[in-house]
């Protein structure tokens, strides 16, 4: 699988008077106060008590894999914490901004103190930061990202134009993530778990009936079906429950001999835009049909061409 590219401007596109680094010294111990009255670049790396931290009550990751935190403990315990936490004060000593990872390695190693930087984040910066540092670490599953995502429009007052600058994404990309939190909590799971993929959960989004979604998605797993497979599947069990739907006219042959690159030009449509596509017509006239099966799917639809014709 393509590595995904990196994030566009960064945290200078959510607020261009991003905080800067908190310059009033903070020793971990008094052993520490002359040192840090000299007022050096090294100084801004305190090494602070690993207790007096916690967790970031924004961290949009909910899942850490024992076994890799153990391998960098183990890393930690030879070579120490490398990269420095951002932490940010809070009442009752720092609060974690981005390095949770980092900070839950260090404490199964038995430090006693890590190397930190603090900034002056508010709520709002402290969650954004943690969302972003965690998507460019791709440590996000896709339900988490889509959390990370629908909390910066929905609680942060985020526009999807500004979601997309600041994370290099398409807002393609961005509603499409989003819409993974439609389909059933259960179904969710499959996809945060690696038993199928966002492009499944996506391809039967659209399907009216929780039950047949939760049918789909289950032999999506025991089958192991392809995201083609899958959108076949679906495309069938939607034309099921709409029996009230008048029957498409048999195709002409023509349309059965349909030239394999305008297949190939549907199929690519159809996974870009997340709902079926047909194209039909010669070399003079034709036309391109999208399905949509909701108020929400047609909105979704119309931003996406909008975003292509930008």
């Amino acid at each position: 699988m393509a590595k995904k590219a990196g994030l566009g401007r960064g945290l200078d596109a959510l607020f261009a008077d991003a905080a800067p680094i908190d310059e009033i010294k903070r020793p971990a111990d008094k052993n520490n106060e002359e040192k840090s009255s000299s007022g050096t670049d090294e100084d801004r790396v305190l090494y602070i008590d690993i207790n007096d931290i916690r967790p970031n009550s924004a961290q949009p990751r909910k899942n850490f894999d024992e076994v890799k935190l153990n391998e960098l403990a183990s890393s930690i315990r030879t070579n120490g914490v490398i990269q420095p936490l951002i932490v940010r004060e809070s009442t009752k000593g720092y609060e974690l901004v981005a390095g949770e990872r980092r900070w839950r390695a260090a404490r199964i190693s038995g430090l006693r103190t890590v190397p930190c930087i603090v900034r002056n984040f508010d709520d709002k910066q402290n969650a954004i930061v943690a969302i972003i540092e965690n998507m460019q670490r791709e440590d996000l599953d896709p339900i988490e990202e889509a959390l990370g995502l629908k909390s910066m429009t929905e609680k942060y007052g985020f526009t999807q134009e500004q979601v997309s600058a600041s994370l290099g994404r398409s807002r393609t990309y961005i509603t499409n993530s989003i819409r993974l939190l439609k389909l059933p909590e259960e179904i969710q799971q499959y996809v945060s778990s690696g038993q199928m993929s966002a492009a499944h959960g996506r391809t039967i989004i659209n399907i009216p009936d929780k039950a047949k979604q939760k049918e789909i998605a289950d032999k999506i797993i025991r089958n192991d079906l392809s995201v083609r497979a899958t959108e076949r599947l679906a495309e069938k069990v939607k034309d099921e429950l709409r029996p009230e739907r008048k029957k498409r006219k048999k195709a002409s042959e023509a349309d059965k001999a349909k030239a394999a690159e305008i297949v190939a030009v549907e199929r690519e449509l159809m996974t870009l835009l997340g709902t079926k596509v047909n194209i039909a017509g010669d070399d003079s006239m034709g036309k391109i049909e999208l399905e949509y099966y909701s108020l929400d799917e047609l909105n979704r639809l119309i931003d996406a061409l909008r975003d292509a014709f930008k």
